[in-house]
């Protein structure tokens, strides 16, 4: 059977569940655009810009587990490049679709718009090589073999691909496969795997105290059902590292905090003096270790990886990470359950009596958002403030929780969140996200309020950067943004459609704000006014820690010594 390219692309993009695909038009992309727009089964979401097209993406991928984004050969590509970047470095599976030049353009060189004017098409590949798992430039030769084998490595990794899609080829006919595409990972030598099940189990057994310790990409592998009931099974303690949040139980007795190296010395004891650590997927980074405070030798350590399996010294490879997981749930039988048992922490919330009348801030604040949150809804958080607040919260076990705390691109959230209810439109989505965040990307406010989406946003107004004045700078200019009217921005990008606005100065207007919107019937902005130096107590310590790793103790030191000013000069 023969289809058009840009058909059997759309349709091998809706056979991997993707139902929106995100980003600008261009006249590079326009003729691939008319096959979206023909196909029923698939939804153009047209973006204000690229990057918060990309961000958006990425949102969609983490409800949806893929997602596509769309843009135009060079000044597109380069503008989505950060948010795909950091979709890279959070392990997001985005397929990047780029419309490029017509085929007969690019082979012959020719100076065009949008290019350099110099005759090369391989410098954005090359640049999207750095930040993709698998590239390909289509032509009617190679379309069907090359749009199989890059969505599946899309797959497979869980990391952005980019295809490039001339723009007089989508509609060319080509003979295609009606098979369903093969998106099943490689088969484990079955006497291997079992070898590796049982020297984990061996070393489980010998164990007094082990522990599992999670990283996001245990979620982003789809690891933690499993893991859950191996912890169940066995009676074993599980922490995670601050990377990640609410992936497993954390109302759990077997929840036994998160791993911050130093910086929460109860879990730091629990994992560093086990004598099995098990390791998912983790990654010791300065955010999730305080500045590498960690002391974890290999020798006790079991870590379980997407490629390689390590038990102390030794590296096994060619195991599948979800064979052995589920492997080694069938033969926990085989174990004593471990003695251990761990009681839930105590919320990081400050047990201090409060006038209704006072001025908002952090330590009531977060108190009253901690009951505000119920059962299966999304939280995204921007880093900062609002990440340090929430983290220290509890959430029920079906609370889904988007954050990028390894890329820590700022205003990331707010187009994350268009993407995430687009995928999720059942569930109520809470967004919290600082004013100097919002500027960056709060024209997606209108495509939010534009498709009728009803989220409940918080914008933590503290006149500027405040996680980066806790850094440096306390008093300077450079980490000030000017002073928005937050809550009347629906009200300019969206006159007509309905929505609520509130501003929160005070914790009784706080506590009654939060009673009239726990079931939003639209779309609910509420700027919260805080004091620009106030903030969660664990994000003030980490920023004494970051200005000492960044600038040394001697640069600290002299940065932060009141400015001693020359009159005679000034004058």
């Amino acid at each position: 059977m023969f289809m058009e390219i840009g058909q059997y692309l759309n349709q091998r993009l809706v056979e991997m569940g993707i139902g929106h695909v995100f980003g600008v038009p261009g006249d590079f992309n326009l003729s691939y655009l008319e096959q979206l727009e023909q196909d029923t089964n698939l939804a153009f979401i047209g973006n204000c810009n690229e990057l918060n097209a990309a961000y958006a993406a990425d949102g969609y991928a983490r409800q949806n587990g893929i997602a596509a984004l769309l843009t135009t050969y060079g000044v597109g590509d380069l503008s989505a490049i950060n948010g795909i970047a950091g979709a890279y470095a959070e392990g997001v599976a985005l397929v990047h679709i780029s419309g490029i030049p017509p085929l007969h353009a690019v082979n012959s060189g020719a100076l065009l718009h949008h290019t350099l004017v110099d005759g090369n098409y391989q410098n954005i590949m090359q640049c999207m090589r750095e930040f993709t798992v698998a590239q390909t430039r289509l032509s009617p030769s190679n379309a069907v073999a090359e749009i199989d084998r890059v969505l599946k490595q899309c797959v497979l990794q869980q990391r952005p691909v980019h295809i490039q899609l001339p723009s007089d080829i989508t509609h060319i006919r080509v003979e295609v496969n009606h098979k369903a595409l093969d998106l099943s990972p490689a088969q484990t030598d079955p006497v291997l795997l079992q070898q590796t099940v049982t020297q984990i189990l061996a070393q489980l057994k010998q164990a007094k105290r082990p522990i599992l310790l999670l990283d996001h990409p245990a979620s982003t592998w789809q690891l933690t059902e499993v893991l859950q009931q191996w912890a169940e099974q066995l009676n074993l303690p599980y922490a995670c590292l601050n990377t990640t949040k609410n992936i497993m139980d954390e109302a759990s007795a077997l929840f036994a905090g998160v791993y911050v190296g130093a910086a929460n010395p109860q879990t730091q004891v629990l994992v560093e003096q086990s004598d099995c650590v098990i390791a998912i997927g983790v990654r010791f980074t300065d955010v999730a270790t305080a500045f590498f405070s960690q002391k974890l030798h290999a020798q006790q350590m079991i870590s379980l990886n997407r490629d390689t399996i390590c038990i102390g010294e030794q590296q096994i490879v060619g195991v599948g990470l979800s064979e052995l997981c589920h492997a080694l749930l069938r033969r926990t039988q085989q174990l004593p359950q471990a003695k251990i048992n761990i009681q839930p922490q105590p919320l990081e919330l400050v047990a201090a009596d409060f006038e209704l009348e006072q001025a908002l801030s952090h330590a009531w604040l977060w108190q009253q958002i901690a009951p505000f949150i119920r059962a299966d809804d999304v939280i995204v958080a921007e880093i900062g403030t609002a990440n340090a607040g929430l983290s220290s919260l509890v959430f029920p076990k079906s609370v889904d929780y988007i954050a990028q705390p390894i890329w820590g691109s700022i205003g990331y959230t707010l187009p994350a969140l268009l993407g995430s209810m687009l995928a999720a439109p059942k569930r109520r989505h809470l967004l919290f996200i600082g004013d100097g965040s919002i500027q960056l990307t709060i024209q997606e406010l209108s495509t939010i309020l534009r498709l009728g989406l009803k989220p409940i946003i918080f914008v933590l107004n503290n006149g500027g950067y405040t996680i980066e004045r806790l850094i440096m700078g306390e008093n300077a200019r450079y980490n000030d943004v000017q002073n928005w009217q937050y809550s009347q921005f629906a009200q300019v990008f969206a006159a007509n459609q309905p929505h609520q606005a509130h501003v929160v100065h005070t914790h009784q207007q706080l506590s009654e704000t939060l009673n009239h919107v726990q079931v939003s019937q639209s779309l609910c902005l509420i700027e919260l006014k805080l004091q620009p130096m106030d903030a969660p107590e664990r994000l003030k310590q980490f920023g004494q820690v970051v200005a000492r790793y960044d600038y040394g103790d001697y640069g600290y030191t002299k940065l932060n010594q009141p400015k001693q000013i020359d009159y005679q000069d000034a004058i």
